[in-house]
């Protein structure tokens, strides 16, 4: 596995079905979304993986880039992230002996950014599935969707009608843009800021599971 990333790993408890990597948000941690692993994942069926971000400003804890403004990433810090990120989950396969299509990128907030960004990326592999909460999918040159060319892909998107940090907005854009890609997703909105919500666990759960089940 590339070493240009601190992670946290969980073990599955047999042989594995697949991985779930989650991203956590600005200023957090690779320990942040431990326990949304375990909400997810509770027969650790999968191998959890639990990134940092490379970055860290002043505002404290870790970060994948600089927000120039909500939607609209810096674009060089943007890059960066993306390309050790990338990096990071690609060496997976080989590291964990799991296939690529059988790992699912989730997020919280800008780690929701990052595995759309990484999900959806034209020239990227497309995963087993995508689990964004509280998130959007970003404006920002050097980087460009290509929801067309996956339209099998399954995509979960939860958001807070109160978010103040990321609006609602953003998350009926994002499944505005996969619907109009040909893509149906999960969609689940809810009166809640930013955060995530606990009545959300059961069916993104599920749908982890089903995007993880034997074909």
């Amino acid at each position: 596995m590339s070493d240009r990333l601190v992670h946290r790993l969980r073990p599955a408890a047999a042989e594995p079905a697949g991985a779930l990597v989650l991203i956590h948000g600005r200023g957090a941690d690779e320990h942040d979304l431990a326990p949304l692993l375990e909400e997810l994942d509770p027969d650790r069926r999968l191998v959890g993986v639990l990134p940092r971000g490379p970055l860290a400003l002043p505002q404290g804890g870790a970060h994948w880039y600089v927000v120039s403004r909500v939607g609209y990433p810096d674009a060089a810090t943007f890059a960066a992230g993306f390309e050790r990120l990338g990096d990071f989950v690609d060496g997976l396969p080989d590291a964990l002996g799991v296939p690529w299509d059988r790992i699912v990128l989730g997020g919280f907030s800008q780690g929701a950014v990052m595995a759309l960004a990484l999900g959806l990326g034209r020239g990227r592999p497309a995963p087993a599935a995508i689990v964004a909460l509280s998130g959007f999918v970003p404006t920002v040159d050097g980087w460009e969707a290509d929801v067309a060319g996956r339209q099998t892909l399954p995509i979960a998107i939860a958001h807070g009608t109160l978010d103040p940090v990321i609006p609602v907005e953003f998350g009926h854009a994002a499944r505005n843009l996969v619907r109009a890609g040909g893509i149906e997703p999960l969609y689940y909105e809810s009166s809640i800021g930013h955060t995530i919500d606990s009545a959300a666990i059961p069916a993104i759960r599920d749908f982890v599971r089903e995007a993880t089940a034997s074909k």
